[in-house]
């Protein structure tokens, strides 16, 4: 009787487990075999002009910031306040969920520019969903046209692969200077990042603005300038000199070096 007793508990504790990590991930975010997870995505816009795909990450242009027009917004619990921008998710159509609008095979790459914003009434970007809001064009790699705009998929992050290196944007005045960094490999999420002038002895912490751009109020003008940068992944990589002292506001630089 007792360990009849004893047997009933752990199940109970192990179903409230399990009852606690499916509200935290959200109904429809469990894990699926091999490491993928269960979501659903949508499309927004027809338009490819990639100036509309920056959004919340301010990447801008998305060609000139690497990325091309394979992106896509997250709901919040992904999204995490930006510190999601830059990176990668495997997506592909679930065809055991809904076979009529996949595309069997199929799968996209997207990189995390945008964020899709609740409407608190049961969207399918209110917390605690795990939702991608996908650019039209990588939307149609896994979905057929003519959909109803949302199909269900499986996810997982990946390793962002990008061409030529980590780039640099200058913007900002005199005593404000801010940094877009776009083109970023590997986990592709910026964490941490550090500025040093040519003048300075020392690596001074930058502190995020909003999405890819971040800000310090050193003068650093007239000086060349040198980056370090933590991933995600906690993996750190410096950009010595990659700016040379001639720089002017607005102009974009590019290192010899990048995350793998």
């Amino acid at each position: 009787m007792e360990l009849a007793r004893n047997f009933l508990l752990v199940w109970q504790f192990a179903l409230l487990l399990f009852n606690i990590g499916v509200l935290f991930l959200g109904i429809n975010e469990v894990e699926a075999a091999g490491g993928w997870l269960n979501a659903h995505a949508t499309f927004y816009g027809t338009n490819q002009d990639p100036s509309t795909l920056g959004g919340a990450c301010g990447y801008a242009n998305t060609y000139q910031a690497g990325f091309g027009v394979y992106t896509t917004a997250l709901s919040g619990p992904l999204f995490r306040n930006g510190d999601s921008c830059g990176a990668c998710y495997q997506l592909r159509c679930d065809s055991g969920r809904d076979r009529k609008w996949c595309l069997p095979h199929a799968s996209v790459t997207v990189t995390v520019t945008n964020f899709c914003p609740p409407n608190h009434h049961g969207g399918w970007c209110d917390a605690p969903r795990h939702h991608f809001d996908m650019s039209m064009p990588a939307f149609l790699r896994i979905a057929r046209q003519g959909n109803e705009g949302i199909v269900p998929i499986l996810y997982r992050r990946v390793a962002c692969r990008r061409r030529g290196g980590v780039r640099f944007t200058l913007m900002g005045q005199s005593n404000f200077n801010m940094v877009r960094i776009t083109n970023v490999g590997g986990s592709g999420e910026v964490n941490n990042v550090w500025i040093r002038g040519s003048r300075t002895r020392t690596w001074v912490p930058m502190h995020r603005n909003w999405g890819a751009n971040w800000q310090s109020s050193m003068d650093v003008r007239g000086q060349m300038l040198s980056f370090r940068l933590r991933l995600g992944d906690g993996k750190m990589l410096d950009f010595p000199n990659v700016v040379p002292s001639s720089w002017q506001f607005g102009q974009t630089f590019a290192a010899r070096n990048q995350f793998t």
